[in-house]
């Protein structure tokens, strides 16, 4: 006799889909609505703690860091959340919480939309 449980498999949560910024700035107008959104995630990478994070997570084995494994950034680790948070509020990053810390994700598909769109100048 066995006193193994098999456990049900849960379905990440998901609290907003995901949708690309933009489309290229040849194709057409952005819209007030896109220029905004579009906006919001351009300038949360103009600060450069945001951007080194973004980096850090991007670059991390798997494509995912914990919060604990990119804390040493040159501020505090309060200053580091505020970073991440901002980050994730415009779309650049998806956290999933696995018991005490928090996992972030770089969202490829924003990310790509917005190199897309810079990508169509040139």
């Amino acid at each position: 006799m066995s006193n193994t449980k098999v456990l049900p498999l849960l379905e990440p949560e998901v609290s907003e889909a995901v949708v690309p910024c933009c489309p290229p700035l040849t194709e057409r107008p952005l819209t007030a609505e896109e220029a905004e959104k579009t906006a919001r995630m351009f300038k949360a990478l103009g600060d450069p703690v945001r951007l080194r994070l973004l980096s850090l997570v991007a670059s991390h084995e798997g494509g995912e860091a914990c919060v604990c494994d990119i804390s040493d950034v040159g501020v505090s680790q309060p200053t580091v959340s505020h970073h991440l948070k901002k980050l994730k509020e415009a779309g650049l990053l998806t956290s999933e919480r696995r018991g005490t810390w928090v996992y972030y994700r770089v969202e490829p598909s924003v990310v790509a939309a917005m190199g897309q769109m810079l990508g169509s100048l040139g």
